[in-house]
């Protein structure tokens, strides 16, 4: 893991992907460091969060954020500490969360840098379960979920950092929680560790049957980032006046094109009608950016208390992103992936 103190290398969009991502998408580039100016500070990044939105943000199409243009730094949260200030508020040596992107360096004006404690234990957290994915699952669950003691709970992509944490915040609440993830291993952690009552390997050829056996009484909530054959088993199970918080989609995020199958949306929509269900997408900083100090605060206590875990997969290396990013979107992380560019100084 190394990084230079004088040049600054950075991942940029070589070319736009069709269908899943690959090496020939990216360039790494390798130029000077630029000195801040009045007003900015630079800042070397330690930690590079990679989430499965980034893929969206690679096509040139609508979305709720602007497309990474062709020779742009591809986009991305960060932990970065303070290495030279020309801004009141920030002190070299100061740690901050920002969107530095895949790159070693970058100044910023310090509009949307977040100071950190410089004593926090795990400086990474700050992009997962006390970061953006924490927040998506507080917010999702609580907010557009709203759980009651008792009622069923079903989890896609339950040992990500969002699924993870939205499960675990359904048990706090009272609810059986049924987690779905991918393979064996991830669902013993997601039982044994997370404390889910279920977790189900949506590999298994039975998986809408062993589905329907883990819901007997019907699906309460479901939280949905996942979409495909995982929500087609889940829809006959909802109940009436279930709560689908909806945050993302990743097994279509590769797709080119509309899937020849047949038409669902009747099915879909007669049965959000008749059983009186609640669908609702969001966005967390767009649509709950103004609560996120609520957010922290709770966050905090239950981390404090025991009643939360969290699970990393760090790769070393900033050359190392792009092979880590298709292996969050192949579903072969297990925990919230996160790339270690530099050094803790």
């Amino acid at each position: 893991m190394h990084q230079d103190s004088h040049r600054n290398r950075r991942w940029v969009l070589a070319s736009r992907p069709h269908g899943a991502p690959t090496m020939e998408n990216f360039r790494l580039e390798e130029g000077d460091i630029v000195s801040p100016e009045e007003g900015e500070v630079l800042l070397r990044t330690v930690y590079l969060s990679l989430d499965p939105y980034m893929r969206q943000r690679m096509n040139d199409a609508p979305s709720y954020s602007p497309p990474v243009n062709i020779g742009e730094v591809m986009v991305g949260a960060t932990v970065s500490q303070v290495v030279k200030s020309q801004h009141p508020d920030f002190a070299e040596g100061d740690w901050v969360l920002g969107g530095s992107g895949w790159q070693d360096y970058a100044t910023a004006n310090g509009e949307k840098l977040v100071k950190l404690d410089k004593e926090m234990p795990n400086h990474s957290w700050a992009l997962g379960v006390l970061g953006m994915p924490g927040f998506t699952a507080y917010m999702g669950l609580l907010d557009i979920g709203q759980p009651k003691a008792g009622e069923t709970l079903v989890v896609a992509a339950a040992t990500g950092p969002v699924g993870a944490t939205a499960g675990q915040i359904g048990k706090i609440k009272g609810c059986r929680v049924v987690g779905v993830a991918g393979g064996s291993e991830k669902c013993r952690y997601a039982e044994e560790v997370l404390g889910f009552d279920r977790c189900l390997d949506h590999h298994a050829d039975d998986f809408a049957d062993q589905l329907t056996d883990a819901c007997p009484q019907g699906i309460d909530i479901y939280f949905e980032n996942v979409g495909g054959k995982v929500f087609d088993a889940v829809l006959p199970l909802l109940n009436t006046s279930a709560r689908i918080p909806l945050c993302g989609l990743v097994s279509a995020y590769n797709s080119t094109n509309i899937p020849d199958k047949p038409d669902r949306i009747p099915l879909l929509m007669d049965t959000l009608l008749k059983k009186r269900i609640r669908l609702q997408g969001f966005i967390i900083m767009q649509d709950y950016g103004h609560r996120i100090h609520e957010f922290q605060q709770e966050m905090k206590k239950w981390i404090q208390n025991g009643n939360i875990n969290y699970r990393e997969q760090v790769t070393e290396g900033l050359e190392n992103a792009p092979e880590a990013f298709f292996g969050l979107l192949e579903g072969k992380n297990f925990g919230k992936v996160v790339v270690q560019v530099g050094p803790q100084k």
